[in-house]
């Protein structure tokens, strides 16, 4: 058994020496200058989105790390079952706020393969079809901001008339319903649905529901996520 592993060692160390060194640091600094890239555009399209765990950072790091590991692995056998074995124990506990840092990981790991194996081609390929899809993913979420979902809560007093409030957010929002209406002493607390809505006319809205109860206290909330 030590001969058998002693040979594919050394089988490992020629093919390692028969590649040569400069293609190695050709694909090292290659791996360094995507994962600069994919930084880059997470930085564009997400970093300002919501608070992440900063996990962008070690993208420069672990790209060509990934790279040296995949270089080293697939020119020797034993290396490579003992990779398999470490990570069938080690388990990495690095926090995830967002699921779109798993994305940008799985895109430097892809990436960093790319590089190991030399297919430069497929690198540009793949760093291509990612920016096209940030791209897209971008513009479908601008064009789904402008009509939004939210809620209507309309405060007024009882006598004020809560169906000229009701008839008029039945006539304004096409796609609404009556969430609730809650009584709080001598007032009114009227909560409305609505889905589609254009931005937009929240101004009008406004307007017309002081319009339709004088004195109302008119609060419009929209439904967005995390998305800015």
């Amino acid at each position: 058994m030590d001969e058998i592993l002693q040979k594919l060692t050394e089988f490992g160390r020629e093919g390692l020496e028969q590649t040569g060194l400069a293609f190695l640091a050709l694909a090292m600094v290659v791996s360094l200058v995507a994962s600069l890239f994919i930084t880059h555009l997470y930085r564009v399209f997400y970093q300002a989105r919501a608070i992440g765990s900063g996990v962008q950072k070690s993208f420069p790091l672990l790209g060509p790390a990934i790279t040296a590991v995949f270089i080293t692995i697939q020119f020797s056998l034993p290396l490579s079952l003992g990779l398999l074995g470490a990570l069938s124990i080690v388990r990495f506990r690095t926090p995830i706020k967002e699921p779109e840092e798993i994305a940008f990981i799985m895109l430097v790991v892809a990436s960093s393969l790319c590089c190991a194996t030399f297919n430069l081609l497929f690198l540009a390929i793949i760093l291509g079809t990612a920016v096209l899809a940030l791209v897209l993913i971008e513009r479908l979420e601008l064009a789904s901001s402008r009509r939004s979902a939210g809620l209507v809560v309309v405060r007024l007093s009882k006598d004020q008339g809560a169906d000229a409030v009701l008839s008029f957010l039945n006539d304004k929002i096409k796609k609404g319903a009556l969430d609730s209406m809650v009584e709080e002493g001598e007032q009114l607390v009227i909560s409305y649905r609505f889905v589609g809505m254009p931005e937009d006319t929240s101004g009008s809205l406004r307007e017309g529901l002081h319009g339709a109860a004088m004195g109302a206290e008119v609060h419009l909330y929209f439904d967005q996520g995390a998305t800015l």
